[in-house]
């Protein structure tokens, strides 16, 4: 029994255990079967972001559904994404919570039409607006969107872009938060590389080492690291929650 859409995603770190995808399998197809309405959707957004040749580093099922839940829980009504790609998740968070609005940011024009595309076949390009741009040109656009009322402020982020960026993202955005808004970094462990002196002047590494430390030091916020494991090998995200 495969996961929802694993053949889309290669075992790429260098610490995989088969284990770790058969867990995340026999979960999906209990908690997300092929059942669920927005699931041929979710597989098609795969299937046709690889034909087009985008990278295979989408979220997979299981983090991109827990971010949906997160959002459900929360009652977030906007939430913030920085890396479109094909629009997996942002096809997740809005097909899983009918009343949220997601605005997300994409640099690469190609990357956007096919996000477009799968949006609109997914049924929730009406609530998904992607913006195309570098984030950090994007985000003070989003920014007053928000502080005019064009916007309602955030209540969840989802920081899955350029890795040497990640504290810049998130300093920017904390302020377009509500109180108790949530904000997620992706690849932050990076397979241990995050604590391994031999990746120290990794820009990657680089980038998660600076975001996390950071945090820690910035009265906006509270923060923890969840170290993850699964189909697609041993990671984890920074979790932020702003005061």
């Amino acid at each position: 029994m495969s996961v929802q859409g694993a053949a889309f995603f290669p075992q790429e770190d260098e610490i995989q255990e088969q284990v770790w995808t058969e867990v995340d399998a026999y979960t999906v197809s209990h908690l997300h079967p092929s059942t669920k309405p927005n699931s041929a959707a979710l597989i098609n957004a795969l299937r046709y972001s690889n034909e087009q040749g985008l990278p295979d580093i989408a979220s997979y099922p299981v983090i991109a559904k827990f971010y949906a839940l997160q959002c459900r829980a929360l009652r977030v009504k906007h939430a913030l994404e920085l890396g479109t790609l094909g629009g997996y998740t942002s096809i997740f968070l809005a097909s899983e919570n009918p009343d949220l609005r997601v605005t997300t940011i994409e640099v690469d024009p190609h990357h956007r039409d096919v996000a477009q595309r799968n949006l609109e076949q997914a049924g929730v390009a009406d609530r998904v607006t992607i913006r195309l741009g570098a984030g950090l040109n994007v985000l003070p656009q989003v920014g007053k969107d928000i502080a005019s009322g064009k916007l309602p402020r955030l209540g969840f982020v989802y920081i899955d872009a350029d890795k040497q960026n990640n504290w810049n993202y998130l300093d920017q955005v904390i302020d377009m938060c509500e109180s108790g808004a949530v904000i997620f970094v992706d690849n932050i462990v990076r397979g241990g590389r995050l604590v391994d002196p031999s990746h120290r002047k990794s820009p990657g590494v680089i980038g998660a080492r600076r975001v996390v430390e950071n945090v820690g030091r910035d009265v906006r916020v509270d923060g923890m690291v969840l170290q993850t494991v699964g189909e697609k090998g041993y990671d984890g995200v920074l979790m932020v929650v702003v005061k």
